[in-house]
């Protein structure tokens, strides 16, 4: 691709209540990518936008993500999902992002089709989701696989398809799902946006189901691998290949842990910050903490997937030629840090086999993992302490939630059947847990039918008036903070201890940095270039960095604006932050006035200090994000 001062962003916009449809063109300078163009159509259409990025197709490593983002039903926000490889097939209909306005009548599968010429074929098919939910494979594979039976044959190479599952139905943090298909295989990779609840959005308020995509347009993208090469030469001193091998080391395979991928990574580094039986762990001491980790997971969960699937390299791409290979696998099952950390240890399971069960039946209804396994563990500590009976969550039995006496393999297994238990009454017709508005209001309900403070062990972070969002699972204040979204990686999540105010800076300079990455449609896991180097592509391609900067500035006030976060809510948050904070004193040996002062505000009167904590980082935050500077 020449540098282009005219280059348009081509969005299709479909009307999915009367199948109306038309391309509009919206010109680069004016808007750079599927973030900042999709911030402004949800603000005209509440549509639920689908995009790729300016590099989408290009040599560029990992630049070919897909972007998701409307109002969310479970955050009550803006909000940005992306899904790995899927924007590879999305580029050959010659499109940079097709936004859903209106509501099909009854639940449909969008297909969208560039055979020959310039024109998108567009059409829109009733399906019965809940008789295929229930076929073959059910629930979201069941999808998949229907629809490529119905119209993979109409598409001269393989397409993708993205689909939803029950939970898009029957609550407000149903995902979206995709897999590479080659040569008419579906594989097992699964690529996932499930963080907000977007794949509801689409099922319930646009009404479709799937959508189909593919086609056989060639667009003039940037291949010039000997151009991109010099770019990297310049500023790294190596070649792209070269460059891009040592940024995603973690993700494929680090040889200083012997292990890969985030599961593995980070499983073996956690140790005493392991969070585990619905965050319980931080109460323990560092010894439990630390036996916990080595009996359980170094000597078990984790020596599982080393010998299963690293050691014999099961490891696959999301769908584009990429030397990450992040998807680590074992057989059908995906193995990726943070659902199998909350529908894990999280939840009391420690053993694989017993995780591969309770993910894989979430996965199948189409739930966001993350959100799901945090509502999991939050309900098995409830059984466990008597809050609620068996009975008012239509399972069979409590679970086993205490390391002591704790039987890795059986008790794992135990509270993995119990799982699934309340998965699938939580996801039906009359469900004795209803999730449709979310689990923060299931709380609130359950508080008032029970007298007493049940949603005081859920750890989430609250927004607006319903929404709600498990966090990443990382023990550190960063991933509690008051950003306008949460539940990604748009703040600071590090270990170390930051003084709250400077906590917030840091949050909104991440956002900054990730909307880059995001708006670009470059996965995160190629960021040690891709933060730093994708600016000045821009300018190589468009002569417009400081405009695509100051873009990206702006798009990160404007989704601030509507910062809608509530103060903690639980007593677990605050325990999560004053245990968090007590750990770097007393295990990490941190000697800093300042984190001195917030423990003793701390255990004078812990909620005043959170509100002050919660209230620094807002200011950091705020500070960082003003409109005009």
């Amino acid at each position: 691709m020449d540098s282009n001062m005219d280059a348009n962003l081509r969005v299709l916009l479909v009307d999915a209540g009367t199948g109306f449809y038309r391309v509009k063109r919206y010109k680069v300078g004016d808007f750079f990518g599927p973030v900042d163009l999709g911030l402004h159509l949800s603000g005209k259409h509440n549509s639920l936008n689908i995009g790729t990025g300016l590099f989408c197709g290009s040599i560029l490593p990992g630049s070919n993500r897909m972007i998701f983002n409307g109002f969310s039903p479970s955050w009550g926000g803006f909000y940005i999902s992306s899904m790995g490889g899927a924007g590879l097939v999305f580029d050959n209909l010659g499109i940079n992002m097709v936004s859903i306005l209106g509501k099909a009548p009854t639940p449909s599968v969008l297909v969208l089709n560039r055979v020959h010429g310039e024109e998108v074929e567009v059409s829109i098919h009733p399906v019965n989701v809940q008789s295929v939910w229930k076929q073959g494979r059910k629930g979201i594979y069941a999808l998949m696989d229907h629809v490529y039976e119905r119209w993979g044959a109409d598409y001269p190479s393989d397409p993708r398809i993205l689909a939803t599952g029950p939970a898009a139905l029957y609550s407000d943090s149903g995902g979206i799902c995709s897999v590479p298909i080659k040569k008419g295989e579906l594989s097992y990779v699964d690529t996932w946006a499930g963080r907000g609840g977007l794949g509801t959005k689409m099922l319930r308020e646009h009404g479709i189901a799937a959508v189909i995509y593919g086609g056989s347009y060639v667009d003039e993208d940037f291949r010039n691998r000997t151009v991109a090469d010099e770019w990297f030469q310049e500023r790294y001193k190596m070649r792209m290949a070269a460059k891009d091998m040592e940024a995603t080391t973690k993700y494929r395979f680090d040889p200083k842990f012997g292990t890969g991928g985030t599961f593995g990574v980070n499983y073996t580094t956690l140790k005493g910050r392991m969070l585990s039986f619905n965050y319980r762990s931080v109460f323990m001491s560092e010894e439990e903490r630390l036996t916990m980790h080595k009996d359980f997971v170094v000597d078990h969960y984790l020596k599982q997937f080393n010998e299963e699937t690293i050691e014999t390299k099961q490891q696959k791409t999301c769908g584009e030629p990429c030397s990450a290979v992040c998807k680590k696998l074992n057989g059908e099952f995906k193995k990726d840090y943070e659902p199998y950390q909350t529908m894990g240890p999280l939840s009391g399971i420690f053993d694989q086999r017993a995780a591969e069960l309770l993910n894989h039946h979430a996965d199948t209804l189409g739930y966001d993992a993350i959100s799901i396994g945090g509502v999991i563990a939050w309900l098995m500590e409830c059984l466990h302490e008597g809050i609620l009976t068996p009975a008012d969550c239509g399972v069979s039995d409590v679970p086993r939630f205490s390391p002591k006496d704790f039987r890795v393999v059986e008790d794992s297994l135990h509270n993995a059947k119990l799982g699934i238990e309340l998965l699938d009454n939580m996801t039906s017709e009359n469900p004795v847990l209803d999730l449709s508005e979310g689990a923060r209001k299931l709380g609130r309900r359950l508080s008032r039918e029970k007298g007493t403070r049940v949603l005081d062990s859920f750890v989430y972070i609250a927004f607006g008036r319903k929404g709600w969002m498990v966090p990443n699972q990382y023990w550190t204040a960063g991933p509690l903070s008051p950003m306008a979204i949460m539940g990604k990686y748009y703040m600071h999540y590090g270990a170390d201890f930051i003084p709250p105010r400077l906590l917030g800076n840091f949050n909104a300079e991440r956002l900054k940095h990730e909307l880059i990455l995001d708006n670009l449609g470059i996965c995160r896991f190629h960021r040690g270039w891709a933060e730093e180097l994708a600016p000045k592509l821009v300018q190589e391609l468009f002569g417009l960095k400081d405009e695509f900067l100051q873009s990206i500035a702006a798009t990160a006030t404007r989704i601030n604006s509507r910062n809608a976060s509530v103060f903690w809510e639980s007593e677990r948050d605050l325990d999560f932050i004053h245990e968090f904070l007590k750990r770097h004193r007393d295990v990490e040996g941190n000697e800093s006035e300042e984190l001195a002062g917030w423990l003793k505000r701390f255990e004078e009167n812990k909620r005043e200090a959170a509100l002050d904590f919660w209230y620094e980082i807002h200011k950091g935050i705020q500070e960082t994000l003003q409109e005009f500077q």
